[in-house]
């Protein structure tokens, strides 16, 4: 046995060591009345053991260098002292050991730092800061959102909802929300809504979401006979009392909360059927479904529910969620979470995949899925997509920032509270009603028209016009010689309304479907447009040729618009309202500052051709009697003119950036479409020059939409010089989509600019790094707890080889200096080639599973997605983030230096006191045999699968830590007479005889 020491030795020196010989004799037993010191508090002569230490690491290195030029000598030489042996041994080799010794004397503390390790740690401790200072100060969103406030909110628990419904009645609880002075009444009378909180959230987050509806309804709905006459009602809104349980890190609690929900709405259906506990009109038919909102887990909960065996079919069929992680879990800590994420995200992906939809359980389910964007630092917006889970006739993600007349992020909690959002998802809900249905809602692909209104732009290619489906309700009679009809191509520009005290029409004439270029409508105004019967300033309509004879209008339109005076010779045209096709803008004005700003928005109609196949004219109609400050600009642009394809790649993209110049004779819309821009690790830095509009002032100030087409994400940016552009596209660990996607699926940057002001706009784009490192922390937050799990096994492993090959556990510091120095950088460069490769496969296109070689049996329709294959490693689908490796490896390696030191600081201040009080030695025994390869091989498989798995299967690597730490005590109790008998007979106070030894 040796005393273990303090000191280290060098990675040359270790080279040159020859493990000492097996021979070498035992030393002598103790004596028997030793051998009965207590276990615990057995005192020994240190310098005793020190200076045998000291004798047979002299011995030890003597017999090496005299093992192979005269072995006969060397069991001559173990019965010397060491002065002997000194002596015996050639000048060279005193030289030598001297020099090892003065060298091991100034590395012998554990506080001791090479200049490698500390150029390692300062550096990266330099990028930790960069990286945290520009997630908390760069390209960070501005807050918008308004807080709610309501009356007093009343909680009705059902108490008889128990464990005869449930068994899980005496942990969770049912509630009934209503608002004092809106409704107080315990009896359901609406439609129900069931609110499900998230991770350690409480039942009372739905009392904004319950108070907007209250005050909704008795505001609006109840004032309207024909949203009555239509089926739509109050909403019934249920909230569930989780005691705030932690769903994202135990899956069982998951798993739980999902079966007791099911019961609940089995529970809530109950209540309609009940005349004692129903308001509701006996005419009408019983609710068979509820639709339910979850918030953060919440909505995971809500989608493993259709999964649970004790799901009634049909019982939902609407689910709208707020930041909730769809597409993994935000942690993977926990082995049930990942099963349970697998389980339900592929019954959702089999279901959806079904050719029939008599075979798919799920065609009747609408899903909605919203993200609170950049602001939201709980769980990363990008986990909120449903691309991978749902198609778009189903469901769809988008951004709050997307939401009209919202224009902002949230934060995670916010999305409970924010009035905006608070009053879109109430509105969106209450128009999906139809109490005349069992259902309780409109048929599914209403529903999604409905939801794709109020939560959508209306300039995604899924958004949906309702012009098509409408017939002309206005009958527009005009005076041939008093109207305007403007030239074709012509634009159209009115500054000012009511300058004639009259109501006066505009006529734009819409150009042939066999014109050369694909065209479009394009008209902007800053005042609001009208819908049919409402007493605005501008109107505009879609209108054709009507030749209607005298005294039939009044059966044919509900409106007759006649700005002919009366006279002769006039012109009927039958006419579409457009206002249910209006898309609203953020004003852009010299004194806007945000797109959220409490201003009047801008009305914006976009028209493809296709669309206006049946009319001839676009309509505007002035309807002011008073002169006014208002604009109307509108125009038929062609599309090769309103959009720029940019060519660049992403590499040249970020060396030089990107510059182009927007023309003077430039159409209203301007789309520039950058297929490379795509990730969401990148930041970048857009400018915008002015534009001088001479004499005539400006309509508007440069607007700018920032939008992808999957997910849902747009951000404006009003009167804009300098904006910061970041997106949520291609992100780390996401799963592939569903269906196919464009491979041009980049940013768009849509800009609005003043074409009266007859001047170029110079537009810059480049690179902005120090925003762009802030970008990791959301994606990689469990990457800075895996690697550094990697570093401690490779340093482990180093001390345990040394301490193999020599006897002495050299200490942390010195390990990790001879790590960074070889093993370290050589794993890192390893991984890093394992990265690009993983990148390069999951950015191809993916084969179908029964091609066979060479692809000779493939079905050209055939399509298989591999949702697991951004699993590995760093996640990444872009072969140019191969450095985030070595950059991770650097950071995880100075964090656990950091972690060492203070560590140590610590040890130090409790050893103190300690140190006073007692001394004990400590024992170490050489290892020979296969128990070294073992455990370098343990400690070689922690490393390696910290870094390929510990993002994706996190809570595995505390099975392998275990294992690990098992397998060290096997091996301390293998080297020691302490049993397991033994150590029971310890702790009861029966100390056992026999020698222990300390283990490292």
């Amino acid at each position: 046995m040796r005393r273990r020491s303090s000191g280290s030795a060098e990675e040359d020196d270790i080279a040159d060591t020859v493990v000492a010989d097996p021979a070498t004799p035992a030393p002598p037993d103790l004596n028997h009345d030793e051998k009965r010191k207590s276990f615990t508090s057995a005192k020994y002569d240190l310098s005793r053991h020190s200076d045998t230490l000291d004798r047979r690491k002299v011995e030890r290195s003597i017999v090496s260098a005299h093992f192979l030029s005269n072995a006969s000598t060397v069991p001559a030489l173990r019965h010397n002292t060491p002065e002997q042996l000194l002596a015996a041994s050639d000048p060279g080799t005193v030289k030598m050991l001297e020099a090892r010794g003065r060298r091991r004397i100034r590395v012998q503390s554990p506080w001791s730092c090479s200049l490698l390790t500390f150029s390692a740690t300062t550096l990266s401790l330099i990028l930790l800061f960069c990286i945290v200072h520009s997630f908390m100060t760069r390209q960070v969103d501005s807050k918008g959102c308004d807080m709610c406030y309501t009356r007093e909110i009343i909680y009705f628990e059902f108490a008889d909802f128990d464990t005869e419904h449930t068994r899980f009645a005496t942990k969770y609880s049912l509630h009934l929300i209503r608002e004092e002075g809106f409704d107080e009444d315990p009896k359901v009378k609406g439609a129900p809504v069931l609110f499900i909180p998230g991770n350690a959230g409480s039942y009372k987050q739905a009392r904004c979401l319950a108070s907007e509806a209250a005050q909704f309804y008795a505001s609006s709905i109840q004032q309207d006979p024909k949203a009555l006459k239509d089926g739509v009602t109050s909403l019934d809104f249920f909230a569930v009392d989780f005691n705030e349980d932690f769903t994202a890190f135990h899956g069982q609690t998951l798993r739980d909360q999902a079966e007791y929900l099911n019961d609940a709405v089995a529970y809530i259906l109950s209540l309609y059927h009940d005349p004692r506990r129903s308001l509701r009109d006996p005419k009408l038919p019983d609710p068979s479904s509820v639709i339910l909102v979850g918030h953060s887990m919440g909505g995971v909960v809500a989608r493993t529910m259709l999964t649970m065996s004790n799901y009634q079919s049909n019982s939902i069929n609407t689910i709208v969620t707020m930041s909730a992680p769809h597409a993994r879990p935000p942690v993977s800590v926990d082995a049930d979470i990942v099963l349970i994420y697998k389980e339900t995200n592929n019954y959702w992906r089999q279901a959806y995949s079904q050719t029939w939809a008599n075979d798919n359980p799920l065609w009747h389910v609408t899903l909605i899925s919203i993200a609170g964007g950049g602001l939201d630092t709980v769980i990363p917006s990008d986990y909120a997509s449903l691309s991978s889970l749902v198609p778009s006739t189903h469901g769809f993600s988008v951004f709050t920032s997307s939401i009209p007349n919202m224009w902002t992020g949230c934060d995670h909690i916010q999305t409970t509270w924010c009035v905006q959002l608070m009053k879109a998802t109430v509105r969106s809900i209450s128009e999906t009603l139809n109490v005349h249905r069992p259902g309780q809602t409109r048929p599914r692909a209403e529903r999604m028209r409905i939801f794709k209104k109020w939560f959508l732009t209306g300039m995604e290619t899924v958004a949906e016009k309702s012009l098509p489906q409408k017939e002309p309700t206005t009958l527009l009679t005009l005076e041939d010689n008093s109207n305007s009809v403007v030239s074709s191509g012509e634009r159209l520009v009115l500054r000012g309304f009511g300058k004639t005290g009259k109501p006066k029409a505009y006529l734009l004439p819409i150009p042939p479907q066999a014109s050369p270029g694909t065209r479009k409508l394009n008209l902007l105004s800053n005042k609001p447009i009208d819908d049919v019967g409402s007493h605005g300033q501008l109107e505009v309509l879609l209108c054709s040729v009507f030749p209607l004879q005298a005294g039939q209008s009044a059966t044919l339109f509900s409106m007759d618009l006649d700005l002919s005076d009366g006279t002769s010779g006039s012109t009927r045209l039958a006419c579409k309202n457009t206002a249910s096709d209006v898309i609203l803008l953020p004003a852009s004005t010299r004194s806007s500052v945000h797109a959220y700003d409490k201003t009047q928005p801008f009305s914006y109609l976009e028209y493809q051709l296709d669309d206006l196949v049946e009319h001839q004219y676009v309509a505007v109609v002035d309807k002011a009697t008073e002169m006014g400050h208002g604009w109307v600009v509108a125009e038929f642009s062609n599309n090769n003119d309103s959009a720029i394809q940019s060519t660049m790649g992403l590499q040249r993209l970020l060396a030089f950036g990107m510059r182009l110049k927007l023309p003077a004779d430039r159409p209203l819309v301007t789309d520039v479409h950058i297929p490379a821009l795509h990730s969401s690790l990148l930041a970048f830095e857009l400018k915008l020059g002015t534009q001088a509009c001479g004499e005539n002032a400006e309509l508007f100030t440069p607007l700018l939409r920032q939008y992808l087409q999957e997910p849902h994400e747009s951000r404006y940016f009003v009167n804009v010089k300098e904006a910061n552009v970041s997106l949520h596209g291609l992100a780390p660990f996401m799963p592939p989509p569903l269906r196919a996607q464009a491979a041009d699926n980049g940013v768009s940057l849509q800009f609005w600019s003043d074409p009266t002001c007859h001047s170029s706009i110079d537009v810059s784009l480049k690179v902005d790094i120090a925003g762009s490192m802030g970008k990791l922390v959301m994606r990689y937050r469990m990457v800075f707890a895996a690697f550094p799990l990697l570093v401690v096994a490779l340093v482990l492993r180093k001390q345990f080889q040394l301490y193999d090959e020599t006897g002495i556990f050299v200490t942390f510091s010195e390990s990790m200096h001879l790590c960074l120095k070889s093993s370290l950088p050589l794993l890192l460069v390893v991984l890093t080639f394992f990265a690009l490769s993983l990148a390069v496969s999951s950015s191809s296109p993916p084969k179908p599973p029964s091609a066979g070689w060479f692809h000779w049996r493939g079905n050209a329709t055939e399509s298989a997605v591999d949702f697991t294959k951004n699993d590995l490693l760093l996640g990444s689908q872009d072969p140019i983030f191969w450095f985030l490796v070595p950059l991770f490896g650097l950071v995880s390696a100075g964090l656990c230096i950091v972690i060492n030191y203070t560590a140590l600081g610590i040890t130090w201040m409790l050893y103190i006191p300690y140190d006073l009080l007692t001394s004990k030695p400590a024992w170490a025994k050489h290892e020979d045999g296969s128990a070294r390869y073992i455990t370098n091989f343990l400690f070689l498989f922690l490393a390696v699968y910290a870094a390929a798995y510990g993002v994706t299967y996190a809570y595995l690597l505390h099975h392998l830590v275990n294992i690990v730490s098992a397998w060290l005590v096997a091996i301390h109790f293998s080297g020691s007479d302490l049993s397991l008998s033994g150590l029971t007979q310890i702790l009861e106070g029966n100390e056992a005889s026999g020698d222990v030894k300390k283990r490292p």
